[in-house]
């Protein structure tokens, strides 16, 4: 262990000297909550404002529907001139939705028919569905209202349509409301650990190896697989501080931003949820090391395991994303994948669901396996001679 310890005291001190290898991690901490509190501005600002402005819906024929476009006004919608040609203007991004009553709407209104109006809109268009969903919602509701009426008329009681009551019961907490934002959290957190330890890493494998000094190194009469374990540990640190960076960062966002003001409720990462969470990534610190030593061992140049190494970080920090479009729950296999497992517990944690401890024991204690069989893949490459040249 002292030899091992001499190893790392050496590449700690290299690469706090090489700052700026360092810092360029550092960022990469700071990436995911300027990132997370930037969206949180831009499309919660957008999310509430569509919310609570008036609806500006533009209508073409409003004289054709009076009472129509009566009851839209009672429901604080703002009636606007319509375009002569709605569709263009709707390709065109002049509007967002368009409603076009035709002549023929009052004749068949009259005469108890049913009356066919237009909605013109782009569901492509992100931005929009806004304001396509309330005009959809209100048109349905006049037509609900005109029906109950003209039933009413003929002595038939509205009940007789309604044969299903639904209730809804919203279980979904102001923490699962936000999954939107938060979804996002594992996946910032994983590529942050990963990229914290990738410059250290490269330029203690593939830099020595470029200016020459790994071969002197070598020479020296310690195993070479202590010297593949020192230069692993010596990342860790790294590792650990992006991490640390990354959950003060967004402890900062939620804690700071006035989140509630704009997406309309609290997100709150208290202290017993940022150590846990720090806690549960302490192993795949250990496996991003672990890849990465042994991923920049086999390049010979540092350009060489630049291109590698992000793309390393890239793949098991992608789950996290998908998480959010196809909720997993938390069975023995997603457990058994590294990396993977870990994710759905930070989303468990940020989601204030309960977790089963053997959870969290089943994927670090399979995180670490993993981590050391790779690690031994590393040992046995220095003690190879093909480490001199890559």
């Amino acid at each position: 262990m002292k030899k091992i310890w001499v190893i790392f005291e050496k590449e700690m001190l290299d690469n706090l000297r090489d700052y700026r290898s360092w810092v360029t991690g550092l960022f990469w901490a700071l990436f995911g909550p300027l990132i997370l509190g930037g969206m949180i501005m831009l499309l919660g600002n957008t999310i509430r404002e569509n919310v609570e402005e008036s609806l500006r819906l533009p209508v073409l024929g409003a004289e054709n529907a009076p009472n129509l476009v009566a009851f839209l006004e009672q429901q604080d919608v703002l009636i606007e001139t319509a375009p002569a040609d709605p569709e263009a203007a709707v390709v065109a991004g002049d509007i967002n939705v368009a409603l076009v009553i035709p002549p023929e709407y009052g004749e068949d209104f009259t005469a108890g028919e049913t009356a066919t109006v237009q909605l013109v809109f782009d569901s492509t268009r992100q931005s929009a569905m806004a304001d396509i969903n309330r005009a959809e919602n209100l048109l349905e509701s006049y037509g609900n209202y005109i029906g109950i009426l003209r039933l009413s008329l003929r002595g038939v009681s509205p009940e007789v349509i309604r044969a299903v009551q639904v209730e809804q019961v919203d279980t979904a907490t102001p923490q699962s409301q936000a999954l939107i934002f938060i979804s996002m959290l594992p996946y910032f957190i994983i590529f942050a650990i990963f990229n914290g330890a990738s410059p250290v890493i490269t330029d203690a494998t593939a830099g020595e190896r470029e200016r020459g000094s790994l071969e002197p190194l070598l020479i020296n009469p310690i195993p070479r697989g202590w010297v593949a374990i020192g230069k692993m540990l010596s990342a860790m640190p790294f590792a650990i501080f992006n991490l640390i960076i990354t959950l003060a960062g967004f402890a900062a966002i939620f804690n700071i931003l006035p989140i509630e003001e704009l997406i309309g409720l609290q997100i709150g990462l208290d202290t017993g949820a940022l150590v846990a969470i720090f806690f549960i990534c302490l192993p795949i610190v250990f496996l991003a090391c672990a890849i990465q030593t042994l991923i920049a061992s086999f390049t010979k140049t540092t350009k060489e395991a630049g291109t590698y190494l992000p793309f390393i970080g890239l793949i098991p920090s992608l789950p996290g994303i998908a998480l959010a479009f196809l909720p997993v729950k938390p069975e023995l296999w997603t457990m058994l994948i590294p990396t993977f497992g870990q994710q759905i517990l930070i989303n468990q944690f940020l989601r204030s669901e309960p977790i089963l401890a053997s959870n969290i024991v089943i994927s670090s204690v399979l995180t670490l396996i993993v981590s050391s069989l790779i690690t031994w893949g590393a040992v046995k490459f220095y003690e190879n001679e093909r480490i001199v040249t890559g």
